[in-house]
């Protein structure tokens, strides 16, 4: 990509590396996000003059091998509608926009940034 002077990263990071839940004891997970959000953010400012644009893809509550448990867990579910302005976990799909908005043409100037698919969670 440096050779070509162009070229798209996106990183999967997650909303953990953004705020602090307390309820989950993740902290390994959560600093480990937030070091792929600031990696992404350090990699564009490195990188952007030379053509290559380094964004993070950080997904909320949605069904995964890692969230199994919580998703068939009704009080999990209760907490995570009671916590998400949206009342729901995602659906995969939910994901292919932000996804492809990164990815595409639409985003030549969006470089270094973290975008949240968590619907809500992270604004409450």
């Amino acid at each position: 990509m440096l050779e070509r002077g162009a070229g798209v990263i996106i990183n999967v990071a997650s909303m953990l590396g953004t705020v602090g839940v307390g309820q989950i004891p993740q902290a390994g997970y959560a600093a480990s996000k937030a070091g792929m959000i600031n990696l992404s953010r350090e990699l564009a400012a490195q990188w952007g003059r030379q053509g290559v644009r380094v964004n993070a893809l950080c997904p909320g509550w949605f069904p995964t091998e890692m969230t199994a448990d919580m998703f068939a867990d009704e009080g999990a579910l209760k907490w995570i509608r009671r916590k998400t302005i949206f009342g729901r976990g995602g659906a995969e799909h939910e994901l292919d926009g932000a996804l492809l908005f990164l990815a595409s043409d639409a985003s030549t100037y969006v470089t270094g940034q973290a975008l949240i698919v968590d619907g809500g969670f992270t604004a409450l």
